[in-house]
Parts: C-alpha cells; structure tokens; sequence
C-alpha cells in the first residue's frame, strides 16, 4: 500500500489532483459567462443557468455507471478514457452557433466529465493505507476548487477579452496538457481486485448503500451542502453585474477566487478529523458556511468577497470530511459508494437553482440568503446526528456495512 510521504504517494496525488484540476475547469467554466450568455442569446438567468446545471446533472447519473463498470474493468484506463471525452467536447463546445447546441454538448461532456470523480477515491482506497487516503482525499478536493478557480477565471478573462466560444477553445488546449501529464505520472493500480459486472450485483450495492442509515445521512449532507454553495455562487454573479456594481465577466471570474479558502479548507479537513470525529469536523464546516453566508448581507463589494471566503473554507472542510468519510466506512464495493454520494452532490448543484429561483424573485439577495440558511440549518443538524448514529452504531459493533 502507498503510505503518506513516499515517492509513490507524491506522485499518484499530483496526477489524481492535476486530473480534478481538468475536470472541474470544464465543469465550471461556464458560471462567469451567464450574464454574457443570457444577454447574448435573450434568456433568463435561470435558462442561462442550465449550461451549468445540466453538465452537473448528467454528471451526476453517469457516475452511477463508472463507479461499478471500474469495480469490474479497472480504474486507471477508464479515467483516461473518460478525460479524453472531456478534451473533444471543451473543442467541440467552442465550435457551436447556439444556444440550444451549447446546452447539448454541455450535457454530453457532463458524461465524459463524471469518469475521474467517480474512480478517483476508490483508486486511493485500493492504493492507499488508510492514514494516507484522509490526508490524499483532502488534497485531491483541494484540487477540485482549484480546477473551479480556474475554470471560472479562463470563463471570465477570455470570455471577456475575446468571447465565450474562445474559452472552450483554450480549454480544450489546457485540458489536453493535464490528460497528457495525468498519463504519464498516475502509477498503474496494483492492489486492485476485479468483480465481475453483473447488473443484479451493481443494483445490490447501491441498494445496499442506500440502505444504510449511516451513509445515506452522509450522501444527504453532501448533496444538501452544494445544493446550496454553489447556486450561490450563480446568484452573486447576477448580483454583482448589476448596479451598484457593474462588475463584467473578468472580475466576475476573480469572484471564484474564494475557493481558494476552500483550497486550505480541504487540504486540512484530514488533520482537524485526526483530532475531532469526522462527522463533527462536517458540523464544524456547516456552521462556517452558515456564518459566511450572512456575512455576505452587508451590501458592500468587499465584504461580500470576505463571505464567500468563509463560505468556501467551511464548506469544502464539511465536503472533504464526508466524501473521506464515506471512503473509510463503506466496507465493500467502494467505488459504487463514493459514486452514490457524488450522485447526491451533483443532484444537488443542479436542483439548487430551482429551490433558490423564487427566493432571489421574492427578495434579490436577502432571499437567496434567507432560502440557504434554511437548508444549510437542516444539514447541520444531520450532521450533529450522523455523529450521533456513528458512535451508537461502534457502541453496538454494527458498523457501516
């Protein structure tokens, strides 16, 4: 097994965190352009939204499939195969004339887009010692915001500077480089063990995941957390372009500069849950996102940026800390169980707009803030619980099963 610290356990983390880098680059580069793309093709903010949502959405239901086809196939050349995807559709995407072509391949590459975060984690946990895949984890989601920042700030500054079909042209070319060096560094799996595919087997597992409590408190939180973290992201960008800011799609990018709290948030999340029990470091990082969210009230440009600072760190701390969590406690079929709750999280980011629309219609921001306190009350809870139900069920030796 590769331990914290060795050569191998260096070199696997970068390839894994350089491969999330391209994934969620392509995921998210769209966000900074939905003014230009509501203006550009005379839509709605929540229509302009769906370039987004339906990438996060069918991301979501295809993970169901790569997670148990890499259970029976291997991990390594299916990731490789589905970043290829994601490579022609960013260069496909920057070819389209419409709207209604941009939202079609959007939905196609959210496909290719779903084989890396699906594989990933199971691939630790087949390589990794256990010490080693909390403190990998946190890395990797690490690199997931950080493929968010940039994704978000090449949406924005070329969008702005040349035009949205542009920024999936440079995309595609960046994109290429990481699936090049992802191939060359990702050491081949050497702990894995093949079952065979067998759909009553797959649907088994994920019946049997679902129906554990334990994980499904889990699966909830996180598909809660970002049903709200990131459609308020979507939101603030209608905010900001409007008077008194005025802010064009450039410096609406550099709002997603604030993952980069999240960045540290995750990197830490496996040394705080060394110290305090996961699901309570997931309570921890509710509350923060609670707190930054009504930080971001006072109508000011600055201290909107400082609440979405502290969104960002307490959110991906409760994010990393699931996601571990579901990682260490799903005794078999592990690949189908990170999938699940990358299944919840994906559902949510492209439901979350839906619930936070006659929010923002009712009150503007207030509303949005007042329908995410809701929500982000209601996973704090859960949280506290699945600490709870953790420690009966170690009591009771039932264990996550």
């Amino acid at each position: 097994m590769i331990e914290v610290g060795t050569a191998q356990f260096w070199r696997a983390t970068l390839a894994l965190c350089l491969g999330s880098f391209m994934v969620f680059s392509n995921v998210y580069i769209t966000q900074p352009l939905l003014p230009m793309l509501a203006n550009e093709f005379q839509i709605t903010p929540l229509q302009a939204s769906w370039s987004l949502t339906v990438t996060t959405l069918t991301l979501g239901i295809s993970l169901l499939f790569f997670g148990p086809i890499s259970d029976a196939i291997g991990r390594t050349q299916l990731m490789l195969g589905s970043m290829a995807g994601v490579v022609l559709c960013s260069f496909a995407l920057s070819q389209v004339s419409s709207f209604e072509q941009l939202v079609s391949l959007r939905a196609v590459q959210g496909i290719c887009l779903a084989g890396l975060p699906a594989i990933a984690i199971a691939y630790m946990g087949d390589e990794f010692g256990r010490n080693a895949v909390r403190v990998a984890v946190g890395l990797y989601i690490s690199g997931n915001t950080l493929g968010g920042i940039g994704g978000r700030l090449i949406g924005g500054f070329v969008g702005d500077w040349l035009g949205w079909q542009e920024a999936f042209a440079l995309m595609s070319l960046i994109s290429f480089i990481c699936l090049s060096v992802f191939a060359w560094m990702l050491p081949m799996s050497e702990n894995f063990s093949p079952t065979l595919l067998r759909p009553k087997r797959v649907f088994a597992d994920i019946l049997s995941h679902l129906q554990n409590p334990l994980l499904v408190l889990a699966y909830i939180i996180g598909g809660l957390n970002f049903f709200i973290f990131i459609n308020q992201y979507s939101y603030a960008t209608f905010l900001l372009a409007e008077a008194p800011f005025n802010l064009p799609a450039s410096l609406l990018g550099m709002l997603f500069l604030t993952y980069l709290s999240g960045t540290f948030g995750s990197a830490i999340s496996g040394n705080i849950a060394a110290k305090i029990p996961q699901p309570l470091v997931i309570a921890l990082g509710c509350l923060v996102l609670m707190l930054g969210t009504l930080v971001t009230l006072i109508p000011s440009l600055w201290t909107i940026i400082v609440g979405f600072l502290i969104s960002a760190f307490g959110f991906f701390v409760a994010h990393s800390s699931a996601s571990s969590w579901v990682s260490q406690n799903a005794r078999h079929a592990r690949a189908t169980a990170s999938s699940i709750y990358l299944v919840f999280y994906y559902l949510g980011a492209s439901s979350g707009g839906f619930y936070l629309d006659p929010f923002w219609h009712w009150l503007g921001w207030h509303g949005v803030v007042v329908g995410s306190l809701i929500v982000l009350t209601l996973t704090f809870i859960l949280s506290v619980g699945l600490y709870l139900r953790s420690r009966l069920s170690l009591a009771t030796g039932q264990g996550c099963g």
